[in-house]
């Protein structure tokens, strides 16, 4: 069994920085760092506040937890530019939507979790999927489950419906469309492309964008070039993320002043 580090760093990257940053969120909340209605905050949490601890907070972090990282490990392996693109999209689609009065949410965060349920679903329709031990569905009527569930637990439904429909629209788009001879409308944009190869995580099969690390690593070289107290090598390795440059380059800065 694997220790909770293993599984944290097992975990691919999108899932994992939305689901920590999810967790965070409502950690300040409960904190009271922060008042999640003022309209500045709102920009940052809108689509991360899942809620103050509760029942349905569990359930939403575990969605992420389970079907975003089956998402992201399964269609979306290796093809993690397309994967943030997805949420982007997700949480574009559900900004307009908040321009129609009745379709406007305070938060958009479960949204966006359904909506990656909903794609899920999609891709996996004939996956068992159990309820708390006690109905056994195919995995296209999992949302549909969900929903109904809110519905027992007195959950405002809105928010899933809208996460269903923006998700839809995303697998019509993205899947459907393609198929029936149709272009693809939502081709992952160059810079979603830029960002994730500036990132260093993850991967992306045939990226139009390759991370530039010599350019990074011709910066370090020079920081130890000017380095005249102490002597030392330093091999290039263009292997390196953009982090794991940056912590030699402080590391080097800090010889220098010994």
């Amino acid at each position: 069994m694997s220790t909770p580090g293993e599984y944290y760093r097992s975990l691919p990257p999108v899932s994992k920085t939305y689901g920590v940053a999810c967790l965070m969120t409502t950690s300040a909340f409960y904190l009271q760092l922060y008042d999640p209605l003022n309209i500045v905050w709102r920009f940052i949490t809108n689509f991360f506040f899942l809620g103050p601890f509760s029942i349905q907070f569990a359930v939403r972090l575990l969605m992420i937890a389970r079907y975003g990282v089956l998402l992201e490990k399964g269609p979306f392996d290796k093809r993690t530019a397309d994967f943030l693109w997805m949420m982007i999209f997700g949480a574009l689609s559900l900004l307009v939507s908040a321009a129609v009065p009745f379709l406007w949410n305070t938060f958009m965060g479960v949204s966006l979790v359904f909506m990656l349920v909903y794609v899920w679903a999609r891709e996996f329709p004939n996956a068992k999927i159990n309820i708390y031990g006690v109905v056994t569905l195919k995995g296209f009527y999992l949302p549909w489950a969900m929903l109904a569930l809110d519905l027992i637990f007195g959950s405002p439904l809105k928010p899933d419906i809208l996460g269903i429909v923006v998700g839809h629209l995303y697998y019509f788009l993205s899947v459907i469309h393609p198929l029936t001879g149709g272009r693809d409308i939502l081709k992952t944009p160059v810079w979603v492309h830029k960002v994730v190869a500036f990132w260093g995580e993850g991967a992306q099969i045939n990226s139009p964008v390759q991370p530039n690390k010599n350019e990074i690593v011709v910066v370090v070289v020079v920081v130890v070039g000017k380095c005249r107290k102490r002597t030392f090598s330093f091999k290039p390795n263009l292997d390196y993320t953009w982090l794991e440059v940056l912590k030699v380059a402080l590391e080097t800065m800090q010889i220098c002043r010994v």
